[in-house]
């Protein structure tokens, strides 16, 4: 009986050891850096609140990296893929109904996995894809299982946009172009940089 308290004394070591490095992890991530994103974020006009999305991207870049054209007149525009010291890629970008009537945000963006879809509407479904290394990456969660990426949005009106973000693991640092996939969209080729 005594081991049995002891295995799982040390189970629960273990796992608030996790928790706590995931915790740090995402402080780090979505602490948005030392001032230095003052400007951009002061010029931001649709950011949504969440723990660790980071400031939008908007004064990197006129020309963004990609477009993909999904269904119901979608848009998605990337505008930046940053690699930081943490070990993360974050993708930045806006979400946009290019269409004249409202649209309804597809599920199937959430992807199929079932702790994802438990947490609501998200793009959780979204990976990168390194060629090089043949290896894909799936979008970070939190120690609750929600996706580190933009939530909460289940419909755009007309002409309607929304910054988006999705952080995901980072790729070897010699690996700089990724395919970014996401359902119902075309995928794209992306330059990760930082």
């Amino acid at each position: 009986m005594n081991m049995r308290c002891t295995a799982k004394a040390r189970r629960g070591l273990v796992a608030l050891a996790a928790v706590a490095g995931l915790a740090l992890g995402s402080v780090a991530c979505g602490s948005g850096g030392d001032g230095d994103d003052k400007e951009p974020r002061s010029s931001s006009s649709a950011s949504k609140p969440g723990g660790s999305q980071p400031g939008p991207q908007e004064g990197q870049s006129d020309a963004p990296l990609a477009e993909l054209k999904g269904p119901s007149g979608l848009l998605l525009r990337v505008t930046s893929v940053v690699r930081d010291s943490g070990g993360f890629v974050t993708v930045n970008g806006a979400l946009k109904n290019d269409s004249g009537t409202e649209a309804v945000i597809p599920s199937a963006l959430s992807g199929n996995e079932t702790e994802i879809i438990n947490n609501g509407l998200s793009l959780g479904g979204a990976t990168l894809v390194d060629s090089k290394s043949k290896k894909r990456y799936y979008v970070l969660r939190d120690t609750e299982g929600r996706p580190l990426t933009t939530t909460g949005f289940s419909t755009l009106k007309a002409g309607e946009s929304i910054d988006v973000f999705l952080q995901f693991p980072a790729p070897p640092a010699d690996t700089t172009d990724v395919s970014f996939q996401l359902p119902l969209f075309p995928s794209a080729v992306v330059k990760i940089s930082g």
